[in-house]
């Protein structure tokens, strides 16, 4: 393959050049998969930084930004001479690439050969585990008989001390089941092919910001039967400073009166459709 014909193909593609190349002396070149979220298509386009030359043959890999915003390869690089059939190829892998049942993250190969979440979102459950064991052993302990009468009234102040903590739980519980009262439920109605922009929110519920002129996306399908209204959009212009996944996903949003932050959401700009609260 000639060098006018890889930088034709990746120009066509809209590949963008990376600064460095961590492994080696070569071009890099990627971009976002056309419809898999947070999937990049990487290139090594086997030409040499410094005289221009074709050193080696392009090749192709796929990858996964994590929450961590760290590369995680999910399609291994590969090579060949037809640049443009190897990116349909890795393309068409990264979209059956095995997926986390928890997190929704695709999966990658391990430097320990296992295949994992690339989120490792395994990691926020082995807390949760301990604690519980910890809870389970503490309360065996305190079902043991106390034969001397020092031992009981300890004992007594003990099952005390658990009843004040357990009202403070109840209280506690109370105040969360009031807090629920507060949530405001807000829709919106999207079909697919709306041509739709982001704009930010206050806590008010007043506008913040909008990105009209700066972000632009086609809807490309609606799951009216979610609890959220799930939305799959093809973005296509992000000249913003938000990244994609703060980039909003639903057509129905639960917001609390006291919440402090600022959400982003939906605005269709190819027809006349608003947000209403329910």
């Amino acid at each position: 393959m000639s060098l006018t014909v890889i930088k034709a193909t990746l120009k066509s593609g809209s590949f963008r050049q990376h600064k460095k190349n961590p492994k080696g002396n070569t071009l890099i070149y990627s971009r976002n998969h056309p419809t898999e979220k947070f999937v990049r298509i990487v290139v090594d386009s086997g030409i040499d930084k410094n005289t221009g030359k074709i050193v080696s043959q392009p090749s192709v890999s796929s990858v996964f930004i994590n929450i961590n915003k760290h590369w995680r390869q999910i399609v291994s690089a590969h090579k060949g001479a037809n640049l443009q059939g190897l990116i349909t190829v890795v393309e068409s892998k990264a979209c059956s690439a095995a997926k986390c049942k928890h997190c929704g993250a695709k999966k990658f190969k391990a430097k320990s050969g296992n295949v994992v979440c690339a989120n490792a979102c395994w990691t926020k459950w082995s807390g949760n585990k301990k604690k519980t064991t910890q809870k389970t052993t503490q309360k065996t302990s305190e079902k043991k008989p106390q034969k001397n009468p020092p031992e009981i009234k300890a004992q007594k102040k003990t099952q005390k001390k658990s009843q004040k903590i357990i009202a403070r739980a109840i209280t506690a519980n109370r105040q969360r089941k009031a807090t629920k009262k507060l949530q405001e439920k807000w829709s919106i109605n999207l079909q697919p092919g709306d041509l739709v922009t982001v704009e930010e929110f206050s806590k008010d519920n007043h506008k913040a910001n909008d990105y009209s002129g700066k972000i632009l996306g086609i809807v490309a399908s609606v799951d009216s039967d979610s609890v959220y209204g799930n939305i799959k959009v093809q973005w296509t212009v992000n000249t913003s400073s938000l990244e994609e996944w703060e980039l909003p996903k639903h057509a129905i949003e639960h917001r609390y009166n006291h919440s402090v932050s600022s959400w982003n959401r939906f605005k269709v700009i190819s027809r006349k459709s608003d947000w209403v609260k329910a």
